[in-house]
């Protein structure tokens, strides 16, 4: 097992484990912020196993790229939809 997949493991691993956490809150709250952070640390934790299971020398990363901004998109989106609905 090289370096690299290893590496690759535990932050597919630290990912999951956010989203779990963010998940739990969002059980207990029924807050929409909490779900979203949660899909998009999933996201982000798929989008690093898709990595680490394919050669990134073969393969485009702009599709890995792609993904992480509908991530990030995401986010920005619920904390932008939690401060509109913190102002009504």
């Amino acid at each position: 097992m090289s370096n690299l997949s290893l590496m690759v493991g535990a932050v597919v691993m630290a990912y999951a484990m956010g989203s779990l956490f963010f998940f739990r809150f969002w059980r207990a709250s029924r807050d929409r912020l909490f779900f979203m952070f949660g899909v998009a640390f999933a996201i982000l934790g798929l989008q690093q196993l898709l990595y680490g299971l394919t050669n990134e020398a073969s393969e485009s990363p702009a599709l890995f790229y792609l993904i992480r901004l509908l991530a990030f998109i995401l986010i920005l989106f619920a904390i932008w939809d939690k401060n509109v609905k913190a102002r009504r």
